[in-house]
């Protein structure tokens, strides 16, 4: 089994009183995560699978007492797929709450129910975190730096979920069905969606803008909805970890574009299969857009996994003028553009540096890109 960074993050925070809430899309391996940390304890661990009709009765409206006997013996409390649990938040409360010296684990295939459920019941119990697909840095530590850049371009077609990178050969049945509504499918599950193909729809109209500013009105426009509808379910689509956005960056200059914001995929193999493109490299036109969306994609994985406070955005004015990807950290802006090709390097915009003299640049490219999402 590949290592997944996470582990030693969770582990940390064994028994120091709070619930651990393990979220992320679906077949990231969530419930492989559960099963690995309960081997390495040598406490008794209860698992609770909520697939189980069974079980989801019986946390859905239980006692304190209930709850006390049906976890007597054991130390570790794992909760699966707890999203499918009615009022879930208020059941681990009494669990945390009556019985401490327990450890509770839980996990959830989506945050548009399980975090909704569980914030206010929980407020100052839980450690929150997201699982991913596969970062560039988990799959480095497994089979090293040099294999990993030979199969760069198999990340940028195929992606890295768990099944995927497991299974070569297989990527493309993998991948269809994963995008088949199967991805998405807690949006239909817990939310008003009239019209279900309007979400595919969707997501093959960003799928087509990686790297472009996305616009409501004219997503609306395509798909005969309104611009707040359209909002809505770009929302569900990040709340269930298919899709996240940058802001627009603006502060010092008049021309700055302030309200735009790029919509990329968390995974680029599900890009690819929602436009069911899995062309190579050499016969592709959008290969900047998927190196864009790798890049950008792999360094939120990364942020995410070593404790990043700053604050991400990319940089535009209304004379075309860009910076591809922003961090802000401690008031230093740090400057990046994404280039495949080696032929031409960019160089960053004089407004932008004579306004923002505070900053950092750099060029990510074939050659360095894992100083960028894999560093350390």
């Amino acid at each position: 089994m590949i290592n997944r960074l996470i582990t030693s993050t969770i582990k940390q925070k064994i028994f120091k009183g709070k619930a651990i809430i393990v979220v992320g899309p679906r077949q990231v391996g969530k419930t492989t995560l559960l099963k690995m940390l309960a081997n390495e304890f040598d406490s008794k661990v209860l698992v609770w699978n909520c697939d189980e009709p069974d079980v989801r009765r019986r946390l859905a409206e239980p006692t304190s007492t209930m709850l006390g006997a049906e976890t007597s013996g054991y130390n570790i409390v794992f909760i699966d797929e707890a999203q499918r649990v009615q009022n879930i938040g208020i059941t681990l409360k009494l669990l945390i709450d009556n019985y401490p010296e327990k450890q509770v684990v839980v996990t959830g295939s989506s945050a548009i129910e399980l975090s909704n459920s569980i914030n206010e019941p929980l407020t100052g119990r839980k450690y929150e975190y997201v699982l991913f697909p596969f970062s560039a840095e988990e799959l480095i530590a497994e089979h090293g730096k040099i294999d990993e850049q030979r199969l760069l371009e198999r990340r940028l077609i195929y992606g890295a979920y768990p099944e995927v990178v497991n299974r070569p050969g297989e990527e493309r049945e993998t991948l269809t069905n994963l995008v088949s509504s199967y991805l998405y499918k807690d949006i239909f599950t817990f939310q008003d969606v009239r019209k279900p193909e309007i979400i595919e729809q969707l997501l093959q109209a960003l799928a087509l803008q990686v790297g472009s500013e996305v616009s409501f009105n004219e997503l609306g426009r395509l798909l005969g909805l309104n611009s707040i509808t359209v909002q809505r379910y770009i929302d569900l689509l990040e709340k269930s970890y298919v899709v996240f956005h940058l802001r627009s960056f603006s502060r010092n200059v008049r021309s700055e574009l302030k309200k735009s914001r790029k919509i990329y995929f968390y995974d680029n193999g599900v890009r690819n299969a929602l436009i069911g493109d899995y062309k190579p490299l050499a016969l592709r036109s959008d290969t900047g857009a998927l190196w864009e969306n790798y890049t950008i994609s792999e360094r939120m994985k990364h942020n995410a996994y070593n404790g990043f406070y700053g604050k991400s955005y990319f940089w535009r004015t209304q004379q075309q003028q860009e910076v591809d990807y922003i961090e802000d950290i401690d008031g230093v802006l740090h400057a990046y553009e994404f280039k495949w090709s080696n032929a031409k390097q960019p160089r960053l915009t004089e407004t932008f540096a004579k306004n923002y003299p505070d900053h950092t640049f750099m060029v990510v490219n074939p050659d360095n890109y894992l100083d960028f999402i894999a560093a350390g």
